[in-house]
């Protein structure tokens, strides 16, 4: 008995001591998203620290490459535990600091690494597991490593823009097909989301076309209506506790979704504008960050091997983010430039209450442990 304890507690040990080695790259990824959130509310005007006022070009790639480009990879090197994968998560990282460290001509080649590496360890799963939502996943990283390429070789963030949005929306599609095997959806349906990934991905293949961006629009549209109809969040919702919490995030983001679709295939995706400010953010923030929002409590402790126990104030930082982009888009359509600024503070505010209610969740998970 005393042998298999011993055992048991060096497994323990070692499995914290890889967690604890996995932090770093999310320390690198979080100090990208609050540097990017900086430089977004520089370019309307609030007082904010040199770092961000000097990133203030880099906000879309800081936020899309430099965060979400390091947790994703993360996530997938975890998943698949091949140390190889490892290296995504870090050129995504030192992507980030070559951009915020006088060598920003470095970063898109160094991102470019990032998302090859990715598509590499997605293409090693679908090796393995040949399924539907592994070739969505695996797609979504192709975005991400096609969208990068081409702004390294010279193309401006708002041409890449619509490859990094599927990259982003194709992930998270990917990752709730897998779930809906719990409710697998008929024939017809699956068809369906097939054909709604292909419309998307032939509106980006052809974006120099007319009707490529409506076409873009209607297929984030369509994805949105079909993720509401088969998502399983339909059923959980009626639960308690973290599992209507992440049922909750996931259909608030799916509204998001629908209606950034909307606004694109009305107004198109042109940059500048009331509409494409109001479509990009109900899409990052209301869609991808509620998404993210919802699933944190599973990722992170996955990753780290902390205890995040659930509390109700995980709900704050959401009300907070869902009323910040309602604000937004109101804003754009009133061309309320003012209402503008403070909607994007209150996303700030949300994103840095996620953080807190994150990092309080673990420190009470530790508390128990302890008590325990």
């Amino acid at each position: 008995m005393g042998a298999a304890l011993s055992a048991a507690a060096a497994g323990t040990a070692a499995a914290r001591r890889v967690a604890w080695q996995r932090l770093p790259f999310l320390v690198f990824g979080f100090v990208a998203l609050v540097v990017g959130v900086g430089a977004g509310l520089a370019r309307l005007g609030w007082a904010v620290p040199a770092p961000a006022v000097d990133a203030a070009a880099l906000h879309g790639p800081l936020m899309v490459c430099g965060f979400f480009g390091v947790v994703i990879s993360l996530e997938r090197a975890v998943a698949i535990g091949r140390p190889w994968a490892y290296a995504a998560p870090l050129l995504a990282a030192l992507g980030s600091a070559a951009a915020l460290h006088g060598a920003a001509p470095a970063a898109p080649w160094l991102y470019l690494g990032a998302g090859v590496l990715l598509l590499a360890a997605s293409a090693d799963v679908l090796r393995r597991q040949s399924e539907g939502f592994n070739v969505v996943i695996a797609l979504a990283a192709g975005c991400w490593a096609w969208g990068t390429a081409a702004w390294a070789l010279g193309t401006p963030v708002h041409g890449v823009l619509g490859w990094w949005l599927a990259f982003l929306v194709l992930t998270i599609a990917g990752e709730r097909l897998e779930l809906s095997r719990f409710m697998p959806p008929s024939v017809a349906a699956t068809r369906l989301f097939a054909a709604v990934v292909l419309l998307l991905l032939a509106a980006l293949a052809a974006w120099r076309w007319p009707l490529a961006q409506q076409a873009l629009g209607a297929a984030l549209l369509g994805l949105a209506a079909w993720l509401l109809r088969h998502d399983i969040a339909r059923r959980t919702v009626r639960q308690r506790g973290l599992t209507r919490y992440i049922a909750v995030c996931l259909l608030a983001g799916y509204f998001w979704l629908g209606l950034g679709g909307a606004v694109i295939l009305v107004a198109g995706l042109g940059p500048g504008g009331a509409a494409y400010d109001a479509a990009l953010h109900a899409l990052l923030l209301g869609f991808v960050f509620s998404m993210v929002f919802g699933h944190a409590p599973i990722i992170f402790p996955a990753v780290l091997r902390v205890a995040m126990p659930y509390h109700a104030a995980f709900y704050a930082p959401l009300v907070l983010l869902h009323a910040s982009v309602a604000l937004r888009a109101g804003a754009a359509a009133a061309g309320a430039f003012e209402a503008r600024r403070w909607a994007a503070m209150l996303s700030a505010l949300a994103l840095l209450a996620f953080i807190a209610t994150m990092a309080s969740a673990v420190a009470r998970g530790r508390s128990a442990r302890r008590a325990g």
